[in-house]
């Protein structure tokens, strides 16, 4: 497994189907909901010459992350859930949504089942798209041509800020920072937060009283991630309003939701002029922006460099002959390994489990997958109980000119990971 990566829909499109594997293969994907939204939505698009919507979206799809990694919760739900008092990762863990507790001899598991999201997509591989869906894309453009970022420039120059006031992107985020970290502004930040997270009625009164118990203390505080989500839309209507972003594209809103799941990743990935100048203003010290044409570039010569391995070997799947990069060669792929990884070139190769163990290994992990939803009374409240979390994958055995799996393996034997 190889850095967690968030990554948009510019860059994997410009990817090969091998590319596309061999990026699954080195690197954990953060699928972010924006890329399911904008993935579904080119069923609504003018596509390159020669293609249909539904064969572009197919195309898509099929090159998308399956064999690690996978959907990101939505940035609402988790800045509700953070408001809440539910901690929310920001260390570059992805927050999976869902998952049921189960419970077997005493010892807690979770086991996230297929996404929607990952049926979906398996269904648009075959050209097959649901009603609901083709009227969700129309109705996802139609809000996009409809939403005005000329007037929401304007209702910001309201409140003073001008090319003049605002004049680089940093400042622009310093003032975003300071709208959900200043004292004496507390109700403003959680009216903020409340309009733009819609929070449910039935949470508005515990949310309020747990704010009260612990002092009104700033939102960047007493909730980090609904308050990274705050800046960034702050940061957004900021940069409208001093021209430093473009009013004319109102795609622009949907580039800048990519920084609100930054804090889920220790790399991001994409080809988007305007994510590259805005996404390391988000970036942690520990994280890094990396530019889709030339992660492309280097994926495709890591496909040439193993070119050359045999067809038995491509026969026992990938991970055989490269569950790491190359260790020679100057690829960024390792160079990626080497920043955000433990250090992984001089380690043992892994030894192979023996056949008894793996056996016994292989029918517990399928207690826990087939037990039961636990009630809450079966659960402990402790979190170092749980043993196991299990996540189900709809892989193909192959893609493109690489056995993901081994050739060999049997159909029902792939679908845990």
């Amino acid at each position: 497994m190889g850095p967690i990566a968030l990554f948009d829909k510019s860059f994997l499109q410009s990817l090969s189907v091998d590319e596309a594997v061999l990026f699954d293969h080195f690197f954990y994907p953060v699928i972010s909901p924006l890329f399911f939204v904008e993935t579904l939505a080119d069923l609504e698009k003018a596509v390159r010459e020669g293609r249909t919507p539904e064969q572009e979206v197919g195309n898509i799809a099929y090159k998308t992350p399956e064999m690690s990694g996978g959907p990101c919760a939505h940035h609402s739900r988790l800045a509700v859930a953070s408001l809440r008092g539910y901690p929310v990762p920001m260390d570059g863990r992805i927050p999976f949504a869902g998952g049921r507790p189960v419970d077997v001899d005493g010892k807690q598991g979770i086991i996230f089942d297929a996404p929607a999201e990952a049926r979906a997509f398996s269904r648009w591989q075959n050209g097959e798209f649901l009603e609901v869906e083709r009227q969700f894309a129309h109705n996802w453009r139609a809000s996009l041509a409809a939403m005005d970022l000329k007037v929401v420039a304007e209702g910001m120059k309201s409140f003073g800020i001008t090319p003049q006031t605002c004049k680089s992107l940093e400042e622009a985020k310093r003032l975003a920072d300071a709208v959900v970290s200043a004292d004496g502004k507390h109700f403003d930040q959680m009216k903020i937060a409340s309009f733009l997270f819609n929070i449910p009625r039935q949470y508005e009164r515990p949310i309020l009283e747990r704010w009260s118990v612990a002092g009104y203390k700033p939102l960047s505080v007493y909730a980090p991630y609904a308050a990274h989500a705050v800046s960034v839309e702050v940061f957004f209507q900021i940069t409208l309003a001093a021209n430093l972003i473009s009013s004319e594209r109102s795609s622009n809103r949907v580039d800048v939701g990519y920084l609100f799941y930054l804090p889920f990743c220790m790399v991001f990935i994409s080809s988007d002029k305007l994510h590259r100048r805005c996404a390391p203003i988000y970036l942690r010290s520990d994280q890094e922006f990396i530019w889709g044409e030339d992660l492309k570039a280097d994926l495709k010569a890591l496909n040439e460099y193993y070119s050359g391995v045999s067809d038995a070997e491509r026969e026992k799947g990938i991970m055989s002959f490269a569950s790491d990069p190359p260790k020679d060669g100057d690829f960024l792929v390792c160079q990626l390994w080497d920043r955000h990884l433990q250090p992984w070139r001089d380690r043992k190769p892994r030894v192979p489990l023996d056949p008894v163990k793996e056996k016994k290994l292989v029918d517990r992990l399928k207690r826990f997958t087939d037990a039961p939803t636990a009630q809450l009374g079966q659960l402990s409240s402790a979190t170092d109980n749980v043993e196991m979390v299990s996540i189900e994958r709809r892989v193909h055995k192959r893609r493109g000119s690489w056995w993901q799996v081994p050739k060999d393996l049997k159909e029902e034997d792939k679908s845990k990971s």
